[in-house]
């Protein structure tokens, strides 16, 4: 089983890549984050096309996740609870969890697009950063403790470490990089969760993400953002992982690149 995912910075702008991406890299289930468009705007037809089943949740103008599966989810649920929280709701689209049959039992797949939280100075953003982490916290522990496969796929807007990033200095007082939004991820990594990528890989550069603007990409001036995290039970199962870094130069293209995941996991 091939579980990607995917930071498409606009699912309308970039159909056709999104398209051709599916045709070539033949996911089985595929997390999109940033897909900027209300449910019904969604241009479901082109994907149902391509062979793959549609959940969204969609915002006008911004945020927005969605789950393609070449198989119907059995269960999918919107929002991110506030597990032990307040009452307060989260009314950005930022996360869906779609959970699978599978041979072996079930799967649960979460996308997740964690808020950027820039300016870290701003009493707004980075509070709620770190909020929407400690809620995602609470919600991975509650998961985990169902023993089961399960991959917390998406993009995280969190630099792990520094080897993470082409140049520390530069994004030391970067939301993204903050020693406090660190510590949080460490936390979410700490309940028994397994970074797919870095279990697969050394410490050599693994980017993810690179910006538009001062020829990011030409420079190789990158981040790793994208993240899976594995429970014991999906760790057990992961084959390889692989980042689809050569999509970053088709026409058109997201500033994020796909980050596959491989499991000894099928369909039932």
């Amino acid at each position: 089983m091939k579980i990607v995912t995917w930071n498409i910075n606009g699912v309308r702008a970039r159909i056709e890549n999104l398209v051709a991406w599916l045709k070539e890299s033949d996911p089985d289930i595929v997390c999109l984050q940033e897909i900027k468009c209300q449910d019904e705007a969604f241009p479901r037809a082109d994907v149902e096309a391509a062979g793959y089943h549609v959940e969204t949740h969609g915002q006008k103008g911004f945020n927005g996740v969605a789950i393609l599966s070449k198989k119907k989810p059995d269960e999918v649920n919107r929002g991110l609870p506030n597990i032990g929280g307040d009452d307060e709701l989260d009314e950005h689209a930022r996360f869906m969890e779609a959970v699978f049959s599978t041979e072996k039992g079930v799967i649960r797949v979460c996308t997740i697009y964690l808020p950027n939280g820039n300016p870290a100075g701003d009493p707004v953003k980075y509070p709620y950063k770190l909020k929407w982490m400690a809620r995602l916290e609470a919600f991975a522990r509650e998961r985990l403790a169902l023993e089961e496969p399960l991959v917390l796929a998406g993009d995280y807007n969190v630099i792990p470490e520094p080897h993470d990033c082409w140049d520390p200095k530069v994004w030391e007082t970067d939301a993204l990089f903050l020693p406090t939004t660190r510590n949080a991820f460490r936390r979410i990594e700490n309940l028994g969760l397994t970074d797919a990528v870095r279990a697969s890989t050394d410490d050599a550069p693994a980017y993810t993400f690179w910006d538009y603007q001062a020829g990011a990409w030409q420079k190789n001036f990158g981040i790793r953002i994208d993240h899976l995290m594995l429970s014991p039970e999906a760790a057990d199962k992961l084959v390889s992982t692989g980042i689809e870094k050569h999509v970053r130069s088709w026409e058109k293209p997201s500033d994020h690149v796909p980050v596959a995941g491989y499991f000894n996991l099928e369909f039932a």
